[in-house]
């Protein structure tokens, strides 16, 4: 077709079809998506916290909404409960280390995974990564606890948007890059 969008052919004998079984087998197959990373941050009187998320969505442009997903186990769990307010920040493909700072892969407690990467903030007082590729600043209007994860709809009160840049993805449980597509 010239000019419209590629087409491929799907060989489904290239294809593994299983029933679900497991938990395990479940993650596998969401490693095989590629999932743009964030670093959800909180503060406020339940303290200061963040986490490295990759669970994070749009679920509505009216109002503005993500919903994003924390697993029970997470001490940052309880903080974004307590604060009400969170942003979600998504990070460049050069921003690897400190996804693992937040991840708790590279040392450093909850006050000391900010010390890197340059903070700010905006409308609700959660910390923005000034370097990031965009920060959505946020309320949290509803939570449904769902197995393992809490799931937090947040509504979005202020938007930063930095330079254009590659975004880091997490696929097959490792880093990788989605590279800026210019207009």
């Amino acid at each position: 077709m010239a000019g419209g969008a590629p087409t491929h052919t799907l060989d489904l004998m290239d294809a593994t079809t299983t029933e679900l079984s497991t938990a395990q087998e479940f993650r596998d197959a969401m490693a095989c998506i590629p999932m743009a990373v964030h670093v959800v941050a909180t503060d406020g009187p339940s303290g200061r916290s963040g986490l490295t998320a990759s669970a994070v969505a749009s679920v509505t442009d009216t109002p503005p909404t993500l919903l994003v997903c924390v697993n029970h186990s997470s001490r940052s769990n309880a903080i974004l409960k307590g604060n009400g307010v969170l942003t979600v920040n998504a990070l460049r493909a050069d921003q690897h280390t400190l996804a693992e700072r937040f991840a708790g892969r590279a040392g450093g407690k909850d006050g000391d995974r900010f010390s890197e990467g340059g903070w700010t903030v905006l409308a609700t007082g959660a910390p923005v990564l000034a370097s990031g590729l965009c920060t959505f600043d946020c309320r949290i209007v509803e939570m449904v606890e769902v197995g393992t994860h809490t799931v937090m709809f947040a509504e979005v009160v202020a938007i930063r948007r930095g330079s254009p840049a590659d975004g880091l993805v997490y696929k097959d449980r490792r880093y990788g890059v989605a590279p800026h597509q210019p207009e």
